[in-house]
């Protein structure tokens, strides 16, 4: 029998409808995950929409200082069949509470508790998966990090994995990372919540938001303009999950890697910061890409912005056309 659940109405207005997902509390109090659908994908609607991935289910996890607001990427999914899922984790966007501090926690694992009452909610739960239903997972930066740490973990479960500028290793290279690593598991140990310099200037915000320039409007509580503060115990599970991709995961599931073409790295503002990645290193990103598995497919996107869904619409219109390519070959059968 299947389950019932209370979503109710979403910020992003119809028809969106979101779900609160209880977690464990921890020791800053109650804690929960938060579930986003649309409501076009359920009972009949449903079968409204026959594209070449019907029958098929997204989980989309958004990147750091970020929480799910993309609706074209939602729209692109539902376009081609599938039933689009987006999940804000604990701390952030919609599962921020007061007292917490945003976005932080000490072992990427953590969200393996997140991952999975939103696969249960979707039917892919360990307890009764819909065995007729494949799974697409798609993160963002990240989330794309976190995403592939665990379909490494559980490759049965993943038909297909899509990574938008995964956070795959530190922006001043893996041998930065490495004589970084110890000092931030000393001061992670030490004083874990401590508050680390910002380096975010705000151009990536000039570069999206619509009240400076940019085309997306969002809550700028749950997305601020220079970003949430860092943390050195959140560093260290950052790069602790670093670490294992430069190591290897192995996976056998298929991963495509979406990229911009060219990153703009600098202290001063650039136009053209808005159409780059003025937050990794993209050369770097591809290269760690191919330590995620067997069959790895990177795509760079010419006037990609970080979030290549963020980007102008012919950049963004070659993302979707890039994921759709790519489908054909590897989507679930």
């Amino acid at each position: 029998m299947a389950k019932h659940h209370d979503w109710q109405p979403d910020v992003l207005g119809a028809p969106y409808q979101q779900l609160t997902l209880p977690l464990a509390a921890d020791d800053e109090g109650d804690v929960v995950a938060t579930l986003v659908r649309r409501a076009d994908q359920v009972g009949a609607l449903a079968d409204l929409h026959r594209g070449p991935l019907r029958g098929t289910d997204v989980l989309y996890v958004h990147g750091w200082s970020d929480y799910f607001f993309q609706k074209p990427l939602a729209a692109y999914w539902r376009e081609q069949g599938a039933r689009f899922f987006a999940l804000d984790l604990r701390k952030y966007g919609r599962s921020l509470r007061p007292g917490q501090t945003p976005g932080y926690v000490t072992d990427l694992g953590t969200y393996d508790d997140d991952i999975e009452a939103a696969l249960d909610v979707m039917g892919h739960g360990l307890a009764d998966p819909l065995g007729e239903r494949s799974l697409i997972l798609m993160g963002h930066s990240t989330g794309g990090l976190t995403l592939s740490l665990w379909t490494a973990r559980h490759p049965e479960r993943v038909a297909a994995l899509v990574l938008n500028s995964p956070w795959l290793e530190f922006q001043a290279r893996a041998l930065a990372r490495t004589v970084i690593t110890p000092i931030e598991r000393a001061r992670a140990s030490l004083d874990p919540l401590g508050v680390q310099p910002k380096v975010d200037l705000g151009y990536y915000t000039r570069s999206v938001s619509a009240a400076l320039g940019g085309e997306w409007e969002y809550d700028t509580t749950w997305r601020p303009a220079r970003g949430f503060d860092t943390h050195p115990g959140w560093m260290a599970a950052i790069f602790a999950g670093q670490a294992r991709v430069a190591a290897g995961l192995a996976m056998p599931t298929p991963a495509l890697t979406l990229l911009s073409a060219r990153s703009t790295m600098s202290a001063t503002w650039s136009p053209a910061m808005t159409r780059s990645d003025i937050v990794l290193d993209v050369e770097d990103t591809a290269r760690a890409a191919l330590h995620l598995g067997s069959t790895v497919t990177v795509a760079r996107i010419d006037g990609a912005l970080h979030d290549v869904v963020l980007s102008a619409p012919r950049p963004r219109q070659e993302a979707f056309a890039a994921i759709t390519r790519w489908m054909a070959g590897y989507a679930p059968r």
